[in-house]
């Protein structure tokens, strides 16, 4: 894994349910907002990576549907997006997520691959939910690789000629 964990950091999550349930596995622990439904996840990269696509997981099995993000917005590479500033930037890219794309075995989402070159964080800003009082997710999976390994077997290739 190339998270960087102690870089890792959610506002406006409960204490009860912080944003590192979301990396465990079991979508029962999950991470859910606390004063309402906006939820900032910012997950940071211990290198630079490629990310081509991301898979987010209704909590505890779509219990509660009405919980779920319908929107959110990824941001590269931007530090300390708050929820006063999240909706004057562009993001990278929006997402409008379905129930169906928040099932578990649903396939993850693609990203727009050339705007994720070279990340070394993602932050993601849900802006709107299913119209519960607040934002729960099961877990947070982003898919890619790292731009070193990249390189290094891109470089191989051509020695080997």
């Amino acid at each position: 894994s190339h998270l960087d964990k102690s870089e890792c950091y959610a506002r406006n999550a409960a204490t009860a349910f912080p944003m590192t349930n979301l990396f465990i596995g079991d979508t029962r622990l999950g991470c859910k907002s606390d004063a309402d439904e906006q939820i900032i996840i910012h997950v940071s990269f211990n290198e630079f990576c490629k990310v081509h696509s991301v898979k987010l997981t209704e909590y505890n099995l779509g219990m509660n549907p009405e919980f779920n993000p319908t929107i959110v917005k990824l941001y590269v590479n931007r530090e300390n997006v708050g929820f006063e500033d999240a909706d004057d930037i562009d993001p990278t890219q929006e997402l409008t997520l379905t129930e169906a794309d928040l099932k578990e075995g649903a396939p993850p989402i693609f990203l727009k691959y050339v705007k994720f070159q070279r990340v070394r964080s993602i932050t993601l800003y849900v802006a709107e939910n299913a119209g519960g009082d607040i934002t729960a997710l099961g877990s947070l999976q982003f898919f890619g690789r790292s731009v070193a390994t990249t390189n290094m077997s891109d470089f191989k290739k051509q020695e080997g000629g």
